[in-house]
């Protein structure tokens, strides 16, 4: 007999379908813009197709404290194991002339005393650059070109010292490292501040060494395209800081929460919280100052784009009092609470106050009933408590006890 064919067809069994739909996705998410700035301050651009790199040449010192540590260590242990060689070829060299390899002289004093073979050479080399002097061989007056090679060998050597020993400290003491310890919130906020729409971030210090003069800057990153056509892949929009004394300096000595006001010069004038997701838009921040014991100027970067930008939230404070003295609580550096704020742009509330007046009744109306919510909690539980202190207070009285009397009347007592 023939197999029975399936009632339903082969197209819609699932096996069929999954494959399919794992083919064709319904729903592809938009593709973000790369950030300009990563969030540990690095700097997302590469070089390419730089034609005269004879420039890096003229600036050798740079060129060695920009390299990574391994090619660094490589150029400082070849420069002196090189100029160790090279010298020492040319103290054979001047023992060779001399005659000092041979030994059919008895009686003649050599140019470097001890210096038989390449191999003396070579360590006598190291012997004058690096002073150490083992006393076993040393230079005569019988050769002024001993005498000269000795002259330009120490020189050279103190010249190498200077610049790889001067490279290696600039490469440990560079800005860069003191900026590890200056941290910024993983995400900023949006909410409202003296009856204001404010961009708000914390950036706070982990050293108790200061940061003498320290200013935050923010640029605004976006693509522009000018009426002309003109397509500017990164435009630069500076934001001003809110500060009383007009000025961005700050005094970095607990976490400071920095606020920018968006008002008509900023460019966060016409976002509001759906256009913010829309738009590849990213906010860099940077702080600058001197460092305290060392005396270099240091800078710390980091970024905000739309997904690390938090709407309607405010930063928990973690500055405390205890005991006389203020603790900061760090666990809490970037944690964030819910506030009622308007999502809408600075720009509809400034065109409609009564959007802002109605918002701060919303939250004042949420706020007391929220109270009433706690107070209603409190006296439900304190009666609860009361209640339970009566039970327990009744279980424990001791009951009444009848006594009978041989004249059979009836006595009440309590034992």
């Amino acid at each position: 007999m023939l197999a029975r064919k399936s009632i339903i067809p082969e197209e819609f069994v699932l096996p069929g379908i999954a494959p399919a739909l794992l083919r064709k996705p319904r729903f592809r998410e938009r593709p973000r813009k790369p950030r300009f700035i990563a969030k540990n301050g690095a700097c997302n651009l590469a070089h390419k197709n730089i034609r005269e790199q004879g420039r890096f040449l003229q600036d050798v010192f740079t060129t060695l404290v920009d390299l990574k540590w391994r090619y660094t260590l490589v150029i400082f242990t070849m420069s002196f194991l090189c100029s160790w060689l090279l010298f020492a070829m040319m103290w054979w060299l001047v023992a060779f002339g001399h005659g000092d390899f041979d030994y059919t002289k008895t009686g003649a004093e050599p140019c470097v005393t001890s210096v038989k073979s390449f191999t003396s050479a070579f360590l006598f080399s190291i012997e004058v650059q690096v002073t150490i002097g083992f006393g076993g061989r040393m230079v005569t007056e019988q050769c002024p070109m001993a005498i000269t090679v000795l002259i330009f060998q120490n020189l050279a050597g103190l010249i190498i010292n200077a610049v790889m020993l001067g490279c290696i400290f600039m490469k440990t003491a560079q800005a860069h490292r003191r900026a590890e310890t200056l941290i910024f919130s993983r995400n900023a906020v949006i909410a409202v501040r003296n009856n204001r729409l404010c961009f708000m971030f914390r950036v706070g210090d982990l050293r108790k060494s200061m940061i003498i003069g320290a200013t935050v800057r923010m640029q605004f990153v976006k693509k522009t395209v000018t009426p002309e056509g003109e397509v500017i892949p990164i435009h630069q929009i500076d934001i001003q800081i809110e500060n009383p004394i007009e000025t961005n300096n700050i005094f970095l000595v607990a976490p400071l929460t920095i606020c920018h006001v968006i008002d008509k010069s900023s460019p966060l004038y016409c976002l509001s919280a759906t256009d913010l997701l829309s738009n590849d838009i990213e906010v860099i921040v940077i702080l600058e100052g001197v460092v305290e014991t060392t005396g270099i100027t240091t800078q710390a970067r980091t970024s905000y784009v739309a997904e690390e930008i938090q709407w309607g939230h405010r930063f928990v404070p973690i500055v405390t009092e205890e005991e006389g003295v203020y603790a900061v609580d760090y666990s809490k550096f970037g944690n964030t609470v819910k506030v009622v704020a308007p999502r809408c742009s600075a720009k509809e509330l400034d065109d409609k106050p009564s959007i802002l007046i109605q918002t701060l009744q919303k939250s004042e109306l949420s706020h007391q009933n929220s109270l009433r919510k706690r107070n209603s909690m409190r006296k439900n539980n304190s009666m609860r408590r009361n209640n339970s202190i009566r039970r327990n207070n009744s279980s424990l009285m001791l009951p009444k006890v009848q006594f009978i009397t041989p004249e059979g009347s009836q006595n009440m007592s309590d034992t």
